[in-house]
């Protein structure tokens, strides 16, 4: 798995913060550009991390690129609907190559299980080439092809949506493809806008676990992992 930020909205704090300030302040724009210092900025984010004022955050936005994921991950991935993707499409990119797969821990730990994934995997990459050799459209003969299937995606959100998806899929409880990915996804985002991701992570670094009776009962070791990320 790869996870590169491509792009993300020039100074992005400072972005949410005078949008914060505007929102409070009579002053016009070009005077809040003029006057807003590096602790006003602190001050106002801060501010409004604690009163759950978050829609200013969304007008900084954040471009991963992500490569070497399965499909399993990128279903999962598009149902978090404030955002924007675009991903490799199976009709344009032909796998007359093997398709690369991702290959869970659990199976690839077991050397009996491994060989039979593999052997379902090449059945599959042979019947997708004996398709298209056919003559029947690679946009049909992907019909075939796994969830395991690699896969590459460019993902836009804004921070207010990156905050919910960490909350959701850096969770022990996610599955762990997508947990991994979005952990990456932190790592990266903290570098350019720590005081916004300061405590950003699964629900239970800032309450009690959001899972009820299906938490892994693992809250403070959680915690301290993401304190020290």
């Amino acid at each position: 798995m790869k996870v590169a930020l491509l792009q993300y909205t020039p100074d992005p704090e400072r972005t949410v913060a005078l949008a914060a300030r505007l929102c409070y302040s009579p002053a016009d724009i070009d005077e809040l550009k003029e006057k807003i210092s590096a602790a006003d900025i602190r001050n106002f984010l801060e501010k409004i991390m604690s009163l759950g004022h978050q829609s200013v955050l969304e007008h900084a936005s954040f471009t991963f690129g992500i490569e070497g994921i399965s499909r399993v991950t990128t279903h999962q991935l598009v149902r978090h609907r404030i955002a924007s993707f675009s991903q490799q499409s199976q009709r344009y990119v032909s796998h007359r190559e093997r398709f690369a797969a991702v290959i869970p821990p659990t199976i690839a730990g077991r050397p009996e299980a491994l060989a039979r994934f593999e052997a379902q995997l090449a059945a599959l990459h042979q019947t997708y080439v004996d398709m298209v050799e056919a003559g029947i459209p690679a946009e049909d003969a992907r019909y075939i092809l796994p969830n395991a299937t690699e896969t590459k995606i460019v993902v836009t959100m804004n921070a207010r949506t990156l905050l919910h998806f960490f909350e959701l899929r850096c969770c022990e409880r996610a599955q762990w493809e997508i947990r991994a990915m979005a952990v990456e996804m932190l790592k990266l985002v903290k570098g350019v806008a720590p005081i916004v991701f300061r405590d950003a992570g699964p629900g239970c670094l800032t309450g009690p676990c959001p899972e009820g009776t299906m938490t892994c009962s693992r809250a403070a070791e959680v915690r301290e992992y993401f304190r020290n990320l």
